[in-house]
This record gives structure tokens, sequence and C-alpha cells, in this order.
């Protein structure tokens, strides 16, 4: 197994406050705009632009969400292995919101198609947007892409883009693994 480095600590920071700028460019005071974490690794990526938009752009009351897709997968009862759940916790309703969905690696498009269906839970949006950080464009098997993306990368089908965050990984990078 050989593991590449893609992206660098400083990188991803640079990437970060792109994406938080485009964001403000197209939401200004979010005051109709809720963002929405896909868990479990699109939590650490809205965390980070949260803090972004509130420490650069002084944008204070930003709705926030996390998303559990598990049950509306379509391939949850086809593994042998459980999927174990996480926690969904969106406090507000979307109705005639802007939903900006957020993951960080945009692979096949069926996490995408999950958080679709699961988030008409919480009412009807006005408009979804996704941001990705990573954009694996060749590999999609659904028609979805993202509206925000920090990097677009091709890669094969049998090799893998692994983010990792400080959080949770000690140390910020964006790694290709080939099996």
């Amino acid at each position: 197994m050989s593991k590449k480095l893609l992206l660098t600590e400083k990188e991803i920071q640079i990437i970060l406050h792109r994406l938080a700028c485009q964001l403000v460019e197209n939401h200004h005071d979010f005051k109709s705009t809720v963002l929405i974490g896909i868990q479990p690794r699109g939590i650490f990526l809205v965390n980070r632009l949260v803090q972004i938009l509130k420490d650069e752009y002084c944008i204070s009351d930003i709705k926030v969400g996390q998303l559990d897709i598990t049950f509306y997968r379509d391939d949850f009862r086809r593994r042998e292995d459980p999927i174990a759940a996480n926690t969904t916790n969106i406090n507000f309703i979307v109705e005639n919101k802007n939903v900006v969905l957020i993951d960080d690696v945009l692979f096949s498009g069926r996490s995408i198609r999950a958080a679709l269906t699961a988030i008409q839970s919480f009412g009807r949006p006005s408009a979804i947007e996704l941001l990705v950080l990573i954009d694996r464009r060749f590999s999609r098997h659904l028609p979805i892409q993202p509206d925000y993306r920090g990097r677009q990368v091709d890669v094969i089908n049998k090799e893998k883009v692994t983010v990792n965050w400080q959080e949770k990984d000690e140390k910020d990078a964006v790694y290709i693994i080939n099996n």
C-alpha cells in the first residue's frame, strides 16, 4: 500500500479560506442559509468553515447542523458488517432556507443522494448546494456535482482519497492511497 500526500496542512488552510470566501459571496449574512455537515467527516469541514466565517468575516449567527445518512444509504442492508449510525443534530427547520450540504470527499455521489433524501425530514429547502473539500470527478455513479469544491482530483477507482483532520487524526492532510 502506497500513500501519496495530495494536500498539506497549509494548502488545506488556503482552500478553506477560499471556500469560506465563496460562501460569503453567495450567501452574504447567512440569514436565509444553513450549513449542514454530513456525518461523520463532513462535520470537521463545516466546523472549520464556520470558525473562519466567524473570525474573518464577523458572521456570528450561522445555523449549523449535523446530518446522519446511515439509514438513507442504498447500501445499508447490503453490507456484511453493520454500519454504525451517527448523530443527527439539526435544531432548526430548513423550510424555505438555502441549505449547503458539506462533506469532505465527493466520490460516487451516493452519500449526497442519501443526504438529499434525509434533509427532506426537516422541511423543504428553497435551494440545496453542495460543498466538498475533494471532488473525485471521474468516479461518479450519479449525476451529482459540487457547487463549491476545494480541489478536483483524478484518481483510479482502486485508489482512495483520505482526508485527515487535526481534531481526529492529529494533523491536517489529504492523501491518495493505492491499495
